[in-house]
């Protein structure tokens, strides 16, 4: 694991910045997760940290790299977020008001236990969909504005990367024994897939709507076909990965990595680090 420091250039950003606009604009939709998500890991994580015992060395140092990873995830999607409203999606900021209240919400009145199983469920998802943008968006992908490909494909290749921390934090402050830690883990990955799954379509369904007021019904009908086509790409790996997860023998270390990922982040180091640390093995 390494805490990396990269720096975007927004400011000529598109909102449809992929050939294929629809998919562009459900990963737009995405976007607006981590920007409110990652400052609710955060402050979950803190919290955990002071509540793990000091000679889980190992683990302190983890947490210590997630933050600081997660920290810089929230920075990016912020400012790129900003840039769609920029560009005409001024729409989206009572959305993203909502949403922040929702984990205000978790913080103040769920327990710390439901806060830890909903974080691994999602940090579950996150390492999927690193698999998605290395393996399965490459088409996608193809001619797409760099900014927010390297941006995703950052962030996600670093998902994967910290993918055993929050399991490892719920594992280790979750008070159960094996077979409820087991359920309960599966109760927050469920919760986590349907909480966040059904705002990803709404937000979607939003930008959809707002560009095809004006099109033409041979544009509409284009539009729904590379949508229809997105979608498919978009949940290719869903059930399959989502079989492994459940298993009572899931462990993310043992999760295969994605082809090209650890080549991609050095490339990107190069690239896009304004600063980063030195290396600190996970």
């Amino acid at each position: 694991m390494k805490v990396r420091f990269p720096k975007f250039e927004f400011s000529n950003v598109r909102a449809h910045w992929a050939p294929n606009w629809e998919f562009a604009q459900r990963a737009n939709a995405a976007s607006l997760i981590p920007a409110y998500i990652e400052p609710y890991l955060l402050k979950v994580m803190m919290k955990a940290r002071k509540e793990i015992d000091p000679s889980k060395a190992a683990l302190h140092n983890d947490l210590d790299i997630f933050i600081k990873q997660e920290m810089q995830h929230c920075r990016q999607h912020i400012a790129f977020n900003k840039r769609m409203h920029e560009v005409g999606y001024e729409l989206l900021k009572p959305i993203e008001k909502d949403f922040e209240a929702t984990f205000a919400g978790f913080l103040a009145n769920k327990s710390m236990r439901f806060n830890l199983a909903y974080c691994e469920g999602f940090e579950s998802l996150s390492a999927t969909a690193c698999e998605l943008y290395f393996e399965d968006y490459n088409e996608l992908l193809e001619s797409a504005d760099p900014e927010p490909t390297d941006m995703w494909r950052w962030h996600l290749a670093e998902e994967f990367e910290h993918r055993t921390v929050c399991s490892d934090v719920y594992h280790e402050l979750s008070g159960l024994n094996p077979v409820f830690a087991y359920f309960y883990r599966l109760y927050g990955y469920f919760y986590a897939i349907v909480h966040l799954g059904r705002f990803q379509l709404m937000v979607s369904k939003k930008l959809l709507e707002h560009d095809r007021r004006n099109m033409t019904p041979d544009e509409l009908q284009e539009s729904f076909v590379r949508d229809k086509y997105a979608r498919k790409i978009m949940g290719r790996r869903f059930f399959r990965n989502m079989l492994k997860i459940c298993s009572p023998f899931y462990d993310p270390i043992k999760r295969r990595e994605p082809r090209g990922y650890r080549a991609y982040l050095q490339d990107f180091e190069a690239k896009y680090d304004r600063g980063a640390t030195a290396p600190i093995a996970a």
